[in-house]
């Protein structure tokens, strides 16, 4: 049987895969590698360094300098999408024929080049840009962060007509797969959940003593999420809050230190908060944004017991039965109260089980995307 190769364009180094957009990344690598695909992936190169576990499932791996200038911003092209040109990128994509996968807007600089006109090309969507930036304008509270947002909203959109040049888009969510549907008519789109880092279930039953918010703290969404946590649903409470995630902002460390129950955890090594996830009695994961999937939903689900959540955050995940969806925080601060007594059984995990495998293996999404690729 002749190789398969593909070009995977990613637009970070994507190990380690301790954030929602390299986690996808990294843990599809893998899968493909499994299933014997040679991959040539190309990373930018910016805020992390180059990783041995790369070249371990990798053909080969290509890292490039990210311009991160002012020039870069100046544009008319997304910041995000051409402080990522490089044109030793281009020269690599042509040594071959092989097709190309483009990581997110944020890798699509050369999606459109001439050059690579007659080229499969796919590009994988993680979410909306434009809404995405337009929500993170609207939680951040510095001026002139607020304002370079809605700026990168307004380019981002404008520029989502170059996907036109993408014969194949997979997408993360339902309500994603709808949107690009109705953008891009004449173009397929199809349905792809993320990968994620659970081959296997690992939810434990009994009962913990705490309850968990967890993410990136330093996106301002999930600062709000967890400010809202804090302050208005569990602030007289004698549940114990644990938040834990990636370089809290100095407002998450005074709440946490003007002795309330919220306990922070901040950085996280990855053994660490697979332990908080798992222990915890009840997991909690509100947004107020809802593009993409929230990868930390899918791993909570396979690794921890009860998961509270708001309508937002599952957007058209299809996971709604695996969880208990409320919206106001009385209503959120009551079924955490009801669920901190209730032993997670082996029946909740089957059941879980059940739906979590039909759609969001990564061995059963890894065999989908090749066929997509290569016809079979």
């Amino acid at each position: 049987m002749p190789e398969k190769h593909l070009h995977i364009i990613s637009f970070n180094i994507p190990y380690p895969a301790n954030y929602g957009g390299v986690i996808d990344v990294y843990y599809k690598l893998r899968a493909l590698h499994k299933m014997g695909i040679k991959i040539h992936l190309h990373c930018f190169k910016y805020d992390r360094d180059g990783n041995g576990k790369l070249a371990s499932i990798c053909h080969k791996v290509h890292y490039y300098k990210r311009r991160t200038s002012l020039l870069a911003a100046l544009g008319i092209k997304p910041y995000i999408v051409a402080s990522r040109r490089s044109e030793q990128l281009l020269h690599n994509l042509l040594q071959n024929d092989y097709p190309i996968l483009f990581e997110g807007l944020h890798s699509c600089y050369y999606i459109d080049h001439p050059k690579l006109k007659d080229r499969t090309k796919i590009y994988r969507e993680s979410n909306i840009e434009h809404d995405y930036y337009y929500n993170l304008a609207k939680a951040e509270r510095n001026l002139l962060k607020k304002t370079y947002f809605y700026i990168a909203s307004i380019k981002l959109k404008h520029y989502q007509k170059v996907l036109e040049h993408a014969q194949l888009m997979l997408t993360v969510s339902k309500a994603d797969t709808r949107y690009l549907q109705e953008h891009f008519p004449h173009k397929k789109v199809i349905h792809l959940p993320s990968f994620h880092p659970s081959d296997d279930f690992n939810v434990l039953t009994g009962k913990g003593n705490y309850a968990l918010y967890h993410g990136n703290l330093s996106v301002p969404e999930n600062t709000v999420a967890a400010e809202f946590l804090a302050k208005e649903v569990f602030y007289d409470s004698k549940i114990p809050l644990v938040v834990a995630g990636l370089n809290p902002p100095e407002s998450l460390k005074r709440i946490a230190n003007n002795g309330g129950n919220m306990k922070l955890v901040a950085n996280p090594g990855d053994e660490e908060m697979f332990d908080l996830i798992r222990n915890a009695q009840v997991n909690v994961l509100v947004t107020f944004q809802g593009t993409g999937l929230k990868l930390k939903l899918l791993n909570t689900l396979y690794n921890g017991r009860h998961v509270i959540v708001n309508k937002t955050i599952l957007n058209g995940t299809g996971l709604d039965a695996l969880c208990t969806v409320r919206e106001t925080a009385e209503e959120i601060s009551k079924s955490v109260a009801e669920l901190f007594d209730k032993k997670f059984d082996t029946a909740e995990l089957q059941r879980r089980s059940n739906l979590l495998n039909s759609n969001y293996s990564n061995k059963v999404n890894a065999e989908r995307l090749i066929e997509y690729i290569f016809g079979e």
